[in-house]
């Protein structure tokens, strides 16, 4: 049986949120993450330039929407949420992000815009150091106070490595499957990761086996994406479902976008076999970027689930809803802090016509 695994590029970040608000006046309780997300992006198109974000707040369970107008404060309330008065608009956070976007490459950085503290939050690893350091924080400069870097000790970079999932037959490497996709007229597949589907274009069940999966012509995409796509060459068993690592398996029968703040679960062929269990954690950015050494991928989730190296291309995922491929991080599943960073998986699933099955 086939199930669902990962490989890893890292870096954390501490962000302490701000305290200015609209109003001390407690809102309804919004039930979850999933449907404070999409109260926020209801908001959003509601209030135009007066909004500049949302987060859920799990102490809470309210959805607070940062504004800034505070004329628009009723408004939020009577949606059932908090408001939050802010600095920044959501435009100006958006350029911001849009001037690192575009800007030179320096591996070992990532960025989100976080609603928490109304900034681009900018992360160096610690390679991150002289030249490279000093045009980091010329390039954050030039969008003003906006943006703020930080420093971690830990190293962002994604690996490729081993797991009991699918092992390289023409390049020394070992990664994690994702999820299993079907495809009108073309053979089962699964999904893993574009760093992973690059290098290797047969994969094997078993370290040195026989193939049972190949990546076709166009089925990888890394950088700027980081997702790929390998179709079964034999007849294995492969269900739509998350291998646990408990004895048991989460059936996976839908996928959707993450939403921030919302509790999250990841499965990995390293990390599943030796704790007994599936990794958890929050979702703690949305359109997040990474620049590894390889190059740039935009449009990540960020989260602070733990992984290690041979998890990469595994799936995260909320109950039965497939969710993203884990791309990268830093930190490692041993007690400490821990940053990752995932593919959404409706990217993939839209580019090659796919469905989960």
């Amino acid at each position: 049986m086939l199930v669902a695994f990962a490989v890893t590029a890292f870096a954390a970040v501490t962000l302490s949120p701000q305290n200015a608000d609209a109003s001390t006046t407690q809102a309804p309780r919004v039930p979850s993450a999933l449907s404070a997300g999409q109260l926020g992006e209801t908001l959003a198109a509601q209030l135009k330039g007066a909004a500049a974000g949302s987060y859920y707040d799990s102490a809470t369970q309210q959805l607070i929407v940062n504004i800034t107008d505070r004329a628009v404060a009723g408004l939020v309330r009577a949606a059932g949420a908090r408001p939050r008065a802010v600095r920044f608009a959501q435009a100006e956070l958006n350029a911001a992000k849009a001037t690192l976007d575009s800007s030179e490459e320096i591996p070992g950085t990532t960025w989100v815009s976080d609603p928490r503290v109304n900034r681009v939050v900018v992360t160096a690893d610690p390679t991150v150091t002289g030249a490279k350091l000093a045009r980091l924080k010329e390039i954050a400069g030039s969008a003003g106070e906006t943006v703020v870097v930080k420093r971690t000790t830990t190293k962002l970079t994604r690996f490729i490595s081993g797991g009991d999932a699918i092992y390289g037959r023409d390049f020394s490497a070992r990664c994690s499957l994702g999820f299993n996709v079907k495809r009108a007229g073309k053979p089962d597949a699964f999904l893993t990761a574009g760093h992973c589907g690059n290098p290797v274009k047969s994969w094997a069940e078993t370290q040195g086996g026989p193939e049972f999966a190949h990546v076709p012509a166009g089925g990888s995409s890394f950088p700027g994406d980081d997702y790929a796509i390998a179709e079964y060459t034999t007849a294995v068993p492969h269900p739509s479902e998350v291998n646990l690592y408990n004895g048991g398996a989460q059936a996976i029968t839908g996928a959707r976008d993450a939403a921030l703040g919302e509790a999250v679960q990841r499965s990995g062929s390293t990390t599943g076999p030796r704790l007994g269990h599936v990794s958890q954690g929050t979702v703690t950015g949305l359109n997040a970027t990474a620049t590894y050494k390889e190059g740039r991928v935009t449009g990540l989730i960020k989260t602070n689930v733990c992984a290690e190296p041979g998890d990469s291309g595994g799936p995260l995922f909320s109950g039965a809803n497939a969710l993203g491929l884990t791309s990268g991080g830093d930190g490692d599943c041993n007690g400490g802090p821990a940053t990752t960073f995932y593919q959404p998986v409706t990217e993939p699933l839209a580019a090659y016509g796919a469905t989960l099955g």
